[in-house]
């Protein structure tokens, strides 16, 4: 199955699932820009609850593209994403050995959301241990990709259902709460469960467990 998709900030489990159950990935950096999604914001478990982290960006015309729409950094939001990464995750398992890295990459302070995002997903990925073919800066179809699933916005944090085309919880252990919750951002899966990672996402792959 070939894929098209776009770049999110630190993707959830479905995103994860997608490219793991795909056998070509378009990543489409030229689409329009959609506020309020996971182009710029994931979720994480913290004590208390699952909580929201937003990428600011700055202003940009209606029609913008992914491309184009540049971070905000007179915002401390950096402070806020990593100690919540801390407090969250920081008495996980693998936190010692994947934060530092991680933190490298916020520390660049790279002016492009899609520059962040795809540094991030570059990390996740090889942690992970996914290795597909992976294009970027696919914009339409041609001929060749006919065929091709559009998955454009369809990963998404606004969903009516809990329903999804891609994935399946599959429960693991997590630092706070009796209760599993799914569909977190990739750091939950990779800070608990660390090399076991890619064995729970491909539990989690509706096409890979069917």
């Amino acid at each position: 199955m070939e894929v098209k998709i776009e770049l999110q900030y630190l993707p959830c489990l479905e995103y994860f699932a997608c490219i793991l159950s795909s056998d070509r990935i378009y990543i489409d950096v030229n689409e329009k820009y959609q506020k309020q999604t996971y182009r710029n914001r994931c979720s994480v478990l913290t004590a208390n609850k699952v909580d929201t982290l937003t990428v600011p960006v700055k202003s940009y015309e209606a029609a913008s593209l992914t491309r184009d729409i540049q971070i905000d950094y007179s915002q401390d939001w950096m402070r806020r994403h990593l100690g919540c990464f801390k407090s969250a995750y920081g008495k996980s398992p693998f936190y010692e050995y994947y934060a530092p890295e991680l933190l490298d990459v916020f520390q660049r302070k790279l002016s492009f959301l899609v520059d962040l995002n795809y540094e991030l997903l570059t990390f996740c990925l090889r942690l992970v241990g996914i290795k597909k073919d992976i294009q970027y800066n696919l914009s339409g179809y041609s001929e060749e990709e006919k065929g091709t699933f559009n998955a454009i916005s369809l990963i998404n944090n606004r969903k009516a259902s809990k329903s999804s085309d891609f994935y399946q919880p599959e429960p693991y252990y997590q630092t706070f709460g009796n209760d599993f919750v799914g569909n977190l951002s990739i750091v939950d899966l990779l800070f608990n469960m660390g090399p076991e990672s890619r064995l729970i996402l491909s539990r989690s792959c509706k096409s890979l467990s069917s």
